[in-house]
């Protein structure tokens, strides 16, 4: 990813900055790619289907990168203005050494997101029973991975292979076509499969992780720039999100997003909402801290990913999330 990244930003430079534009109703069009869709951003959709950014006079398109290094690469290539990946793209991307950088400038997420699922019934699980297992776990260097790396070292667990063999976005069907012995999988998916029968959860990820800033809302620094009073209307539409799922049950949050999962039913997505309550899986304030990013870079140096760590503030701007969050 490293390399494709180096390759990419080249010709990045070469592009203009370009800024929102409005459409017949007045509103202001951001471009929104998401690494996946699962309820883990649930406030995003709630935004959307309550209507929060049109209230703030803007307009999301939505797509789905199928990975953090697509989602980034729509990002550098100007095909969207903001992106909701893992923050370890920007890390990557900040050792290339280029002017126009991107930049996290709100954290959705504070745990990871994902349920390590098995094909057999194990109330019992512990993590040292990942000894000698094949696991998918996600993409080399991307966050998931690596936190559940990080996972599997601090329980002291040996002899584990994580299969990196297969795209993020085709580990369920793999797993289904039985790849591997156990699988990381967010939700609705993983409630939802295993209320068919397909597997069993048999652990939280993030539960288990603890707090790190897993995805974040990223634009280039150049897009931030340009335009101030855009994205402080995006963050002001994402609190409002946040707003409602605080004030209301997983029921109604569910019945709020039931629209972007066509696919699932209401039940399952009230139980997942719950299961990413119970972790206290999102940011409050959407402002990234130090601290976690320090956890961050520490994990990644683990994993063999990083070969040189970078400065908090060239990596975040908080500016934005303090003026909406306070």
């Amino acid at each position: 990813m490293k390399k494709f990244l180096a390759m990419l930003l080249s010709l990045v430079m070469l592009v203009i900055p370009f800024t929102g534009c409005k459409d017949n109703d007045g509103l202001t069009t951001i471009e929104l790619n998401e690494v996946t869709h699962s309820v883990f951003y649930a406030p995003l959709y709630v935004a959307i289907e309550n209507e929060y950014f049109k209230e703030e006079g803007l307009k999301v398109n939505l797509t789905n990168g199928g990975g953090a290094d697509n989602s980034m690469t729509a990002v550098l290539s100007g095909s969207a203005h903001i992106g909701l990946m893992g923050p370890e793209t920007v890390i990557y991307v900040n050792l290339q050494d280029k002017k126009d950088l991107p930049v996290v400038f709100g954290q959705l997420t504070q745990k990871d997101g994902s349920f390590l699922v098995s094909r057999n019934d194990e109330p019992n699980f512990k993590w040292t029973d990942l000894a000698g297992k094949n696991i998918l776990a996600g993409r080399k260097g991307g966050v998931p991975a690596m936190t559940f790396e990080y996972i599997l070292k601090e329980s002291n667990v040996e002899n584990y292979t994580l299969n990196f063999d297969v795209q993020f976005n085709l580990m369920t069907s793999a797993f289904l076509n039985n790849t591997g012995d156990y699988c990381t999988v967010f939700e609705p998916t993983a409630s939802e499969y295993e209320k068919q029968g397909l597997w069993h959860i048999v652990a939280s990820v993030g539960q288990q992780g603890g707090e790190i800033p897993y995805t974040s809302f990223i634009a280039l620094n150049s897009y931030l720039n340009n335009n101030p009073d855009t994205v402080k209307a995006f963050l002001r539409a994402i609190k409002k999100g946040l707003e409602f799922m605080d004030t209301h049950t997983e029921l109604e949050v569910a019945e709020a997003i039931v629209k972007q999962f066509p696919s699932t039913t209401i039940q399952s997505l009230e139980t997942s909402v719950k299961s990413y309550k119970n972790i206290d899986a999102w940011k409050k304030n959407l402002q990234a801290t130090e601290q976690s990013f320090t956890r961050l870079q520490d994990i990644m140096q683990e994993a063999g990913e990083l070969s040189q760590r970078v400065e908090f503030s060239e990596l975040v701007n908080n500016t934005y999330a303090k003026a909406v969050f306070g």
